[in-house]
């Protein structure tokens, strides 16, 4: 079983990676769409220093942070019980796992950018990306904590979540591009991280549907029905979410394309109305 803090964490870093990754695709679109090209990551304007890496090392660090979390702290550095990894603490250890994944893909990132000693294209970096993606997917997949009923319902949601940012990240390496791949990672992400923050307070905070309760460790439904109502709820809220990122998506787009417009971008919105009149 998990807790708030643990899906609240890594939902603020994916929601803020995410929404990082929208706008920076819809300002470098919209400034040259013709020479646009997918960007696994993406750098802070303006700055040369640290400062400009700054997304690789909220990566790096956050998921470096949340890694000891998992590993040191909440195990107590209790690894081993009579021989064998802590059975109490095998979802801590599953998570580090994944979040190992996040931490080498930040520092890789960050070697192949700063130094000459990892030299990688974008390509590559995109790979990179999803294999930790699928670490993420494996773990929440084929989990240790058996997740059933509502709990189990909000997991599967999650599942599909992080097997669109596989997909969209995948594509980035195969097209590298299409602003519609490199727009729907960054939508991906987003709303995993808004789903994580969803799971927290609907599991483990004030958005319980009636019927169910959180009970040692586990969340019970009263009834059939309750279960029912509390997933059909889920559905909703998952609508809501993709409904809202869809505004600010087209909000920003719009934003993004009035402040950072280039010609091309008008051209190529007149030729296709000139086409439509034909």
């Amino acid at each position: 079983m998990g807790s708030f803090k643990g899906h609240a964490l890594p939902g603020t870093l994916f929601l803020l990676v995410g929404l990082w990754h929208i706008w920076c695709a819809l300002v470098r679109y919209s400034s040259n769409p013709k020479s646009f090209r997918v960007r696994v990551w993406n750098p802070v304007p303006g700055f040369d220093g640290r400062l400009k890496y700054l997304e690789l090392y909220l990566i790096a660090i956050g998921a470096f942070i949340d890694m000891c979390i998992e590993l040191l702290y909440s195990p107590h550095l209790k690894f081993f019980v009579d021989g064998v990894l802590n059975p109490s603490h095998m979802n801590d250890f599953e998570h580090s796992g994944m979040l190992l994944m996040f931490f080498i893909f930040g520092l890789v990132a960050l070697l192949s950018e700063k130094t000459r000693l990892l030299p990688l294209p974008e390509g590559t970096l995109c790979l990179i990306a999803a294999t930790a993606f699928c670490a993420e997917y494996l773990l929440f997949y084929f989990h240790s904590t058996t997740h059933k009923g509502l709990e189990g319902y909000y997991h599967l949601l999650l599942v599909l979540l992080i097997g669109l940012c596989i997909l969209s990240t995948v594509a980035g390496a195969l097209l590298p591009t299409s602003f519609p791949v490199d727009l729907s990672c960054g939508i991906a992400m987003t709303l995993q991280g808004l789903w994580f923050y969803q799971t927290a307070f609907t599991l483990y905070g004030p958005m319980m549907p009636d019927g169910c309760l959180l009970k040692e460790g586990k969340v019970l439904c009263h009834s059939v029905d309750s279960e029912v109502r509390g997933e059909l709820l889920a559905n909703l809220q998952l609508f809501a979410m993709v409904l809202g990122v869809f505004i600010l998506v087209v909000s920003c787009h719009a934003f993004a394309a009035s402040r950072f417009g280039h010609s091309d971008t008008r051209s190529l919105h007149t030729g296709q109305n000139g086409l439509d009149h034909d």
